[in-house]
């Protein structure tokens, strides 16, 4: 029987989530799952942060909370709160008016309120992403109006870090109003960042050549464990008096994953504006998605403004940081006890969730296939995914598969 559905094609499945559901559906007993980008314990368990749970217990016996609509920007309380912790509390930007935050649908729901914004609004029609980028920003930009979606060099396969003159040379043969998409801290998934003065010199580039950067922001804190080192190309971006948007995201910082905790961050060079681009994004907001939800929002307004549960929540996100760094610190040694073929000193120069490994597709799948070890067919690996119970096995099945395909084995000299 015909329907009006007959001869819609089939969409192709979001790798990081197939790959999920097959290690869920996976049997075998030792199966050490890479993909997905969450924070995982020592025990491989999902982490609530204690802070969190006292902020929820307390809001839970609070009687004045209802569920009443959030206003379409979203929880004021969070927004302020959120763009002092991205800029800094004594941020002369916000001193003087001239930065403004709005909740959103996590970092995601950020991204693309922005995108239509930039071109709608804006009329901007072109975006940068870096090669390679978390997989998401030309699907968000795309589907936000914007016609062409370029890629500038970040990715150096040789060295395994970053390509900066390839870099700076897409950037200066971008067209104006080219909008940057850049990762303020721990790449995804290269877990290459820039050094300061790397910063300075991409920062030279968009000046001159009138670009407009947008910073993704997913892992304040989470990355060093530092919230103010984390945050020091943005800061420096806003200190220089370049335009910009940051996106922010709130789901690794605090492991509110399903609570999609976002804000959008404007920083501009005058505040003549502020009341007719706030108009404008209400509008966008409005036909989008209508308002936020409340209760992540709510969580991370509480801790952030609240001096004492601020230091706990610190402690937190430097103990999440922390395990991250010796996982980095275990996997190598015992890559290079087991004498595995190549260099490996990228994984500890790396910072952030993931660590882009250097394994080729035929590795990934011969691990996904005899040791069902899971990771994205790029070799990208979440490192939370590592545990004192698995890194002997994970480090000794990579060794034994780049043995198995040397053809292709890792000759880094970084």
């Amino acid at each position: 029987m015909n329907t009006r559905f007959t001869g819609i094609e089939l969409g192709p499945p979001i790798e990081v989530f197939a790959l999920q559901k097959a290690f869920v559906d996976d049997t075998y007993e030792n199966k050490v799952n890479l993909t997905i980008g969450a924070y995982r314990t020592n025990e491989g368990k999902p982490w609530v942060l204690p802070v969190v749970r006292k902020v929820e217990k307390s809001l839970a016996a609070d009687d004045l909370q209802n569920h009443e609509y959030l206003p379409v920007l979203g929880l004021e309380a969070f927004s302020e709160a959120a763009t002092s912790m991205l800029l800094g509390a004594t941020s002369p930007v916000i001193a003087q008016g001239r930065a403004f935050g709005i909740q959103s649908l996590s970092g995601t729901g950020a991204l693309r309120v922005a995108a239509e914004f930039f071109s709608r609004i804006l009329h901007y029609d072109t975006f940068y992403y870096s090669k390679p980028s978390w997989e998401n920003h030309r699907l968000v930009f795309t589907n936000g109006g914007f016609k062409n979606a370029r890629e500038y060099t970040y990715w150096d396969e040789k060295t395994h870090n970053i390509d900066l003159e390839g870099m700076l040379r897409d950037l200066r043969d971008a067209p104006k109003n080219a909008v940057i998409i850049l990762h303020s801290c721990a790449h995804n998934p290269t877990g290459c960042d820039p050094t300061p003065e790397q910063w300075t010199k991409i920062a030279d580039v968009i000046q001159e050549k009138q670009l407009f950067p947008l910073f993704d922001s997913a892992y304040q804190g989470f990355a060093s464990g530092d919230l103010d080192k984390d945050a020091y190309a943005v800061r420096m971006f806003a200190e220089r008096g370049i335009e910009f948007i940051c996106t922010q995201s709130f789901a690794k910082n605090f492991g509110l994953y399903n609570e999609r905790v976002g804000n959008i961050v404007f920083v501009l060079a005058d505040t003549k504006e502020i009341v007719q681009i706030k108009s404008q994004l209400t509008l966008i907001i409005r036909g989008m998605y209508s308002n936020p939800p409340n209760h992540g929002a709510r969580i991370v307004a509480t801790v952030l403004r609240n001096p004492e549960l601020f230091e706990e929540w610190k402690d937190h996100i430097r103990t999440m940081s922390s395990r991250i760094k010796q996982m980095r610190v275990g996997l190598h040694h015992r890559l290079l006890n087991v004498g595995t073929p190549g260099r490996w000193d990228h994984i500890i120069q790396q910072i952030g969730m993931f660590s882009y490994t250097g394994l080729t597709e035929k590795q990934v799948q011969h691990l996904r296939d005899h040791y069902h070890i899971y990771m994205l067919r790029s070799g990208r690996i979440n490192m939370c995914g590592l545990n004192e119970n698995n890194l002997d096995y994970v480090a000794n099945a990579i060794n034994e598969t780049i043995k198995l395909f040397p053809e292709a084995q890792n000759d880094c000299t970084c």
